[in-house]
């Protein structure tokens, strides 16, 4: 009797107080939650629910995007925003983490500051296979590999640990890249991590590193003594969708005070040439910490 009870009050409740209480679990929760009762159900599919686990600034997203996207209800909205968008002309991607539904933008290379990329001789501009941006770059040749990205942190949701990944690719005529470890780092304010990585796959061509190692052994040991080496040693990890990623670092966004992310790639310190990396851009994704 008093679990009829209480079930009975609950469908008493008025839709926007059952709505005020669901917003309080996930969008995942919500919906397991629209089984209980047909009010809840209601509740849980209202757009006043779902307007709640959007964005604040969404409106604002929507009109930066490449292309318009057509929904019949807030929720589907919602669901739509879990796959990469276009903004800006192309130049950014935008979308819903499916996990914590924080934001996550990625920047792509035409956003980013790479040295020498508007020179031809150095850097080419062309289309990348399974890219979501019109265009990508690849290293041709350079003594000084320098990648830079920046973004405001208001334009992050606010509460939240992130993590910068460089999302790269290695040509098959890749050279020079792991010679020397390269530095990565991530500053935002006073905060600044740093650590390294060497550009190869971990089932690259090992007698061409060993060639590389013989022919550079002693300028590469005098060299990888200055390198700032930072708290850790990075390494390149493969994605689904075919690229390589290489964590630059990770920050806190408080969400109180707006404040510049400056995201890093540098090997600057071998002065020997290099090329073959193929640059898609930045993602910026919530992290995960598993207690």
């Amino acid at each position: 009797m008093m679990a009829d009870k209480r079930e009975m009050k609950l469908d008493l409740l008025p839709e926007d107080c059952i709505v005020q209480i669901l917003s309080f679990t996930s969008p995942h929760d919500a919906s397991q939650l629209s089984l209980v009762s047909t009010m809840v159900r209601d509740a849980a599919l209202s757009d006043l629910l779902w307007e709640k686990f959007l964005p604040s600034d969404y409106r604002e997203i929507s009109e930066r995007l490449v292309l318009p996207i057509v929904f019949t209800s807030k929720k589907e909205l919602f669901l739509k925003l879990f796959k990469p968008l276009l903004i800006d002309g192309g130049s950014k991607s935008f979308s819903i983490d499916r996990t914590t539904s924080k934001k996550c933008y990625m920047l792509s290379a035409r956003e980013l500051s790479i040295t020498w990329s508007t020179n031809p001789l150095y850097w080419c501009w062309k289309p990348l296979l399974h890219s979501r941006f019109p265009e990508g770059v690849e290293l041709i040749m350079v003594c000084w590999l320098e990648i830079k990205g920046k973004i405001n942190t208001r334009m992050l949701s606010p509460g939240t640990t992130y993590g910068a990944y460089l999302i790269v690719n290695l040509a098959g005529r890749a050279f020079g890249l792991d010679s020397l470890p390269s530095e990565v780092s991530v500053k935002v304010g006073d905060h600044e991590s740093k650590g390294i990585v060497y550009l190869r796959r971990n089932n690259g061509n090992n007698r061409k590193q060993e060639l590389e190692m013989v022919i550079m052994r002693h300028r590469v040991e005098t060299l990888r003594s200055r390198v700032d080496r930072g708290d850790q040693e990075h390494v390149l990890c493969e994605r689904d969708d075919g690229w390589l990623e290489i964590e630059l670092g990770e920050f806190y966004c408080d969400g109180v005070n707006d404040k510049q992310v400056t995201m890093c790639l540098r090997e600057i310190k071998g002065e020997h040439l290099k090329g073959g990396l193929i640059v898609e851009g930045i993602e910026l994704r919530p992290k995960y910490f598993i207690n």
